[in-house]
């Protein structure tokens, strides 16, 4: 199963900390002006709107039977289908890229969403299996996360002002915060 590498640098991140995940990187901070960030802040969430359909349509299929929950049930009971989720982890990532791509997204983000991606099962794996799988799963669960604030705050007529904590999760993933 081939999945798109969604950074270069991500990659690069994740191949270099130790199987602990010892060595921590932090993302490349680019500082935007106040009345940039605003701008951005509030095409966001007209694009979210916009497009609150379709990321509807990506929440359902999250949520479904051959997603969170059976991608869940193949990790406890040693089932290779576990890889599974990658798909629509991928679509998730994809999506949300697609929403503001006058920025990229958050290197923490893509560091894990790298490090549950692009697996292909090998029956090695089950000598280890949490370390070989573990990551598909929090791959799966940060993804399906940014998409679930994208719905929560789809109906915010402005940006919020104080910050609730999904929204300001969500610029974190813009880099907008």
């Amino acid at each position: 199963m081939e999945l798109p590498e969604f950074s270069l640098e991500a990659k690069a991140a994740a191949e270099s900390s130790d199987s602990k995940g010892g060595s921590r990187t932090w993302p490349e901070i680019k500082f935007i002006g106040v009345e940039e960030r605003a701008r951005l802040e509030r095409l966001l969430l007209n694009r979210i709107k916009d497009r609150s359909e379709e990321i509807n349509t990506l929440w359902a299929e999250l949520n479904g039977h051959w997603g969170y929950e059976d991608g869940f049930y193949r990790y406890y009971h040693g089932s290779f289908k576990v890889y599974g989720v990658q798909n629509l982890t991928s679509k998730a990532v994809t999506l949300l890229g697609s929403l503001l791509p006058e920025r990229p997204l958050n290197q923490s983000f893509l560091n894990i969403v790298n490090a549950g991606t692009g697996k292909e099962f090998a029956f090695e794996h089950n000598e280890d299996w949490p370390f070989h799988t573990r990551p598909i799963l929090e791959a799966f669960s940060h993804s399906r996360f940014m998409i679930e604030m994208c719905l929560r705050y789809a109906s915010l007529p402005e940006p919020p002002s104080p910050l609730p904590s999904g929204w300001a999760a969500l610029l974190y993933l813009y880099g907008l915060r």
